[in-house]
């Protein structure tokens, strides 16, 4: 078996996934949200968000099939992927096995959750995944919260993680906050159930990640201030500010309605409200905290 040359020239739809599949004796495996794309427009779509060019470096996370692999390598682009599936990580042995010995694709079989995924390709390098629902958000926080952080990561995930990713203040999150004070964030794409093969229950969404510059980052220290009050502040998500981070945070109740007035956020906001700006202005008002929070 050989590898497909690229998207544009891939007849992708459900019954080709299901007799690729079939001729490789495997199945979609619903303890691993595995999910395959089969619209060979939303494939494209990816493509052209990821932009990958001659000799740039790519982490892609969960290849399955190897569709958008192909496509990647095709552009040029090296390839480092982690399958979880140890089945799905021999069929790509045996399809990508000129381009593996070639240095084009490197394949890491096993978990991402266990892997130190800001290393494992030099920067800079872009990211591409097709991320489960249940690890979409410890995922994220290995690729944002540490460096050296990708240049750009395009991203398939379920559409409500998406929309929560992306949210204005009014519908923020704490994902929403940690994701946004790391990169600007921007959906790209909304994609049917009926773009995988089997087709989920909910619909999905590629979301494209741009992470800012290293020194527009707060010291070590601030971040952590800055994480210790945002989770503060969401544990009780839909009461008002000054009445939350009174109970929530070892700090007097003078001292939170002064950083909120000195900031200019009224006392009876919700955590939701808040753009990051404001959480950051806010943790500098309070100042140095002590003891458990």
């Amino acid at each position: 078996m050989t590898r497909e040359p690229g998207a544009a020239d891939l007849r992708l739809d459900p019954r080709y996934v299901r007799r690729t599949l079939k001729e490789a004796g495997l199945h979609a495996r619903h303890s691993m949200g595995q999910n395959f794309l089969s619209d060979v427009d939303v494939l494209e779509g990816i493509l052209r968000e990821a932009a990958p060019g001659p000799g740039r470096g790519v982490l892609e996370i969960g290849p399955g099939l190897g569709f958008l692999t192909g496509g990647l390598i095709a552009a040029g682009a090296t390839v480092t992927a982690v399958e979880l599936d140890r089945g799905l990580a021999a069929f790509l042995l045996d399809v990508y096995a000129a381009d593996i010995e070639a240095g084009r694709l490197r394949l890491v079989e096993g978990d991402a959750l266990d892997q130190d995924l800001s290393n494992l390709v030099a920067a800079p390098y872009d990211v591409v995944a097709n991320l489960p629902y249940q690890i979409t958000s410890p995922i994220l926080h290995r690729l944002l919260g540490k460096a050296p952080r990708a240049q750009r990561l395009v991203l398939m995930v379920q559409r409500e993680v998406a929309e929560r990713i992306a949210a204005a203040p009014g519908d923020m999150s704490y994902l929403s906050v940690f994701v946004q004070y790391h990169a600007r964030a921007r959906i790209a794409l909304f994609v049917k159930p009926d773009s995988f093969e089997p087709a989920p229950k909910v619909s999905s969404a590629v979301i494209v990640l741009e992470p800012y510059d290293t020194d527009d980052r707060l010291d070590a220290a601030a971040e952590d201030a800055l994480w210790r009050v945002v989770q503060a502040g969401f544990r009780e998500r839909r009461k008002m500010l000054h009445n939350v981070l009174r109970r929530q945070l070892p700090i007097e109740a003078d001292r939170v309605d002064a950083a909120l007035a000195a900031v200019g956020i009224a006392p009876d906001r919700r955590p939701q409200t808040l753009a990051v700006g404001e959480w950051i202005a806010l943790v500098e008002a309070l100042g140095p905290m002590t003891g458990a929070g």
